[in-house]
């Protein structure tokens, strides 16, 4: 399983790979394998204690992507050395083990008892080289895409790069919109009927600035000229973009700081006042800024560190009795929580209030991603669909400028690190924990992007800014001899063509059983489609009211157990306005709270403290003594599915049967499955299937793991209390 540009560089026979740290009995023996793209471990041997595997294409069972590694250790037993390897760094002696440990919380380990000490010090500093690259252009994704240049014949699974396929399923032929072209940001405008909004070119050629996509949006009211002369005053001369438009006129902005103090009073008032004019009502503009309200991307950073450190590092006996404190002192729940309250308030703010919000950070290329992305989630049913959700990251991440490259830290050389995408995947996850029903995609999508990120091939997730992927490109293009013609760089394989990587069969997954109709697309038979909604169906809401509501969405003491907890701190601007506006939206969530969910309408979060949860299958699915056999949310997903099978096969033989469709018809119909799991006839009434876990789709067999639990209060937490195993880590000695 390799794709045609990868290249070995080197390898090592008779290695063993740890199957289990209290017995080798399940270990298997094998090949390691390091090639510019993964490094793989190549066996005949079956894998013990699994009983299903999710295939990935362009990975094997045992295959780790170059740009997933997050760490290297060596070691030596007989001289108790051991020893962390850097790029361009000596190994002083021959390692008799190699433990990798990944950024999705993986740890893998490989013996090399029987191996020759030369060849396993070659493979672990050949590992260690090509893992840290000094360059962007020495990232996998180059190499594949220049092959495709000089031979346009070889391609992965015979898919072009560049493309922006759904690639969901065989009968999907919806595209994911790139918002690439002046046309897409056009058709999002009508989409969401901004009539008072226009497409602008002004940064065409990235002339004006090179972290703004070529075609944004701004008000009508602003002239080229006048963009042009105030975009020296921001920051990276990021002006304002258009993010999305209520249907009440309000419409969401994102903008970074003015920097030039002298004019910031005049420029901000006569951008405020475009929005004004932008706004049917003529309504004030209402400015949040993300960075006095929102944790920082270094307390992100820092969280995230110590719930891998809670996950992974910390050995067993020292957190098994104080989990639930150790998880809240991560701060990560917490941080999840306040993304999700102030971007609820926000909702509010465009909701009721009928105002227009500016997002305001620094760059405006963080906080305002995922603060952005979650407000339309909450408002707009049509980015609760697979293909809106795409075309969201697409607007606010991958065309905003997020610098994917600096904060995944492809390079591992980034003081810039910080796992906002992940954050605010979760933040999404806990959305759709909570109503299942609206969205269309699962959770094993939700994982499986997260795990697409750290996967060199795409250039989704490759880049700081669209100009750096034209810029270096053409760079490489210049010096690989590539004749682009009048393409602006080279075309990178897109990360929505899931097609690469999965089966049709397994891209099943990726649906939601529980999903329930249809929101709005974005093109209807060639036109596109304005997003409406009527006064009714858009302001009624959530299920039955928490125990307490009080100022604000939720009580405090719902959710804040530390007195010094971050949220005591982020009362956002409008709690302390005129009591009379605190009250309104007081009366705002209490209303939203005692209707009926309306999954076609708004969604706002439940903040208690039992309601905000750790994303288990995200964080916990590598380590075995946590997979729950035959248990999990899977099991819930497992019979939604065949009952949305039961109720599909009902309506296509419903629809065989008025059209009088000949048999041969018929029964290819009826062979048509939206689902994975597929009910066997109606009233199906088959069990479990033997191979589902609380793991599934993945399999942690084969990654480093403990003692058994059994008896041990981990074995609490498998049934519901919140309570922790994790691995030892090993120290860095020279």
């Amino acid at each position: 399983m390799r794709c045609h540009s990868e290249i070995v560089v080197n390898e090592v026979n008779f290695v063993r790979k740890c199957i289990a740290t209290d017995t080798s009995q399940y270990d298997l023996w094998g090949k390691l394998v390091c090639t510019n793209f993964k490094i793989s471990f190549i066996t005949d041997d079956p894998m013990p204690l699994q009983k299903f595997h999710y295939k990935n294409l362009l990975l094997g069972e045992h295959d780790v992507p170059l740009t997933c590694i997050e760490q290297i250790v060596t070691v030596n037993d007989a001289k108790r050395k051991q020893k962390v390897l850097g790029p361009n760094q000596k190994l002083k002696f021959n390692p008799t083990e190699l433990i990798i440990y990944c950024k999705d919380f993986r740890i893998v380990r490989f013996r090399f008892d029987e191996a020759g000490p030369e060849s396993a010090k070659k493979v672990c500093l050949a590992i260690a080289h090509y893992s840290q690259p000094t360059d962007l252009q020495l990232l996998f994704a180059f190499e594949y895409v220049g092959e495709i240049y000089h031979n346009p014949a070889k391609k992965v699974n015979g898919i072009d790069p560049g493309g922006g396929g759904s690639g969901i399923s065989s009968a999907s032929s919806q595209q994911t919109p790139l918002f690439e072209t002046y046309s897409d940001w056009d058709r999002e405008i009508k989409r969401t009927g901004a009539s008072e909004w226009r497409v602008c070119s002004v940064n065409e050629g990235y002339m004006i600035s090179t972290c703004l996509p070529e075609y944004f949006v701004v008000p009508s009211s602003l002239a080229d000229q006048d963009l042009k002369l105030y975009s020296y005053s921001f920051i990276g001369r990021r002006m304002p973009l258009w993010s999305w438009n209520h249907p009440n006129g309000s419409a969401l902005v994102r903008m970074a700081n003015i920097k030039d103090v002298l004019q910031q009073r005049r420029i901000d008032q006569r951008i405020c006042n475009a929005i004004t004019r932008s706004h049917p009502l003529r309504s004030d503009v209402y400015k949040s800024d993300l960075d006095k309200c929102l944790p920082n991307i270094q307390e992100i950073q820092a969280a995230h560190n110590k719930l891998k450190q809670l996950c992974v590092n910390d050995p067993f006996d020292d957190t098994e009795e104080k989990w639930l404190s150790s998880l809240e002192n991560t701060r990560w729940l917490e941080y999840i929580r306040a993304f999700l309250k102030h971007s609820a308030e926000l909702v509010y703010m465009m909701e009721c209030k009928h105002v227009s919000v500016v997002l305001q950070e620094e760059e405006g290329r963080d906080l305002s991603c995922l603060a952005a992305s979650l407000i339309q989630v909450m408002l707009d049913p049509y980015f609760r669909t697979i293909v809106g959700f795409q075309s969201l990251i697409q607007k606010e991440w991958v065309m905003a400028g997020y610098q994917f490259l600096d904060r995944c830290n492809h390079l591992k050389r980034s003081d810039k690190e910080s796992p906002l995408f992940l954050m605010f995947l979760d933040c999404v996850w806990q959305l759709l924990e909570q109503y299942p029903a609206a969205f269309e995609f699962s959770e094993v999508y939700l994982t499986i992007l997260y795990d697409s990120a750290r996967i060199s091939l795409f250039g989704t997730f490759l880049f700081n800014c669209p100009h750096q992927r034209v810029k270096e490109s053409t760079e490489f293009a210049i010096s690989k001899n590539i004749q682009l013609g009048d393409e602006k760089g080279l075309r990178f394989p897109c990360v929505w063509d899931w097609s690469l990587q999965f089966t049709s069969r397994d891209r099943l997954l990726f649906h939601n059983p529980l999903y329930v109709g249809k929101s709005t697309p974005s093109v209807h038979n060639g036109a596109p489609r304005t997003f409406k909604r009527s006064k009714k169906n858009y302001s009624s809401t959530l299920r039955g009211v928490p125990p307490a509501i009080k100022n604000g969405i939720i009580g405090e003491q719902e959710f804040l157990p530390r007195r010094n907890s971050l949220i005591l701190k982020l009362k956002p601007e409008f709690f302390h306005s005129a009591e009379g506006q605190s009250h309104s939206m007081e009366q705002y969530f209490r209303d939203w709270f005692a209707k009926p969910v309306d999954l076609h309408g708004v969604i706002l979060p439940h903040l208690s403290g039992t309601q905000i949860k750790l994303w288990k299958l995200c964080y916990f699915r590598w380590v075995p003594e946590a997979q729950i056999n035959h248990g999990g949310s899977i099991t819930a997903f497992h019979r939604a599915s065949l009952l949305a099978d039961e109720v599909d096969m009902l309506n296509r033989s419903l629809r065989q049967y008025k059209s009088n469709s000949s048999l041969q018809g018929h029964c290819s119909e009826l062979d048509q499955s939206r689902m994975y799991f597929r009910a066997n006839g109606l009233n199906d009434t088959s069990g479990t299937p033997d191979f589902l876990s609380s793991s599934f789709p993945f399999s942690p067999v084969g990654n480093l793991c403990r003692r058994s639990i059994l008896g041990t209060p981990l074995s609490k937490f498998l049934s519901g209390a919140k309570i922790w195993l994790s691995t030892e880590t090993l120290a860095n000695e020279d």
